[in-house]
């Protein structure tokens, strides 16, 4: 699965990959594998995502169009 969303989240928050896996305590190469889809991203880090950009879960799995969850 590719997670684009959470590469346009983060380039909308004009953060490198580096700065985002400093955020979600893992290397650039861990994150970058979670946005091209070579790792699923695991239930922790998907929250952590989700909360850092003020969006759902759901948002970032592409199972809605609708960022919040309220």
């Amino acid at each position: 699965m590719l997670y684009r969303r959470i590469r346009d989240l983060r380039e909308d928050s004009d953060l490198t990959q580096r700065e985002m896996g400093e955020i979600l305590n893992c290397s650039q190469r861990v994150y970058s594998n979670y946005e091209r889809g070579d790792l699923d991203i695991p239930t922790e880090i998907l929250i952590k995502l989700a909360d850092f950009h003020n969006v759902s879960v759901d948002y970032i799995l592409n199972r809605t169009d609708k960022k919040s969850w309220l």
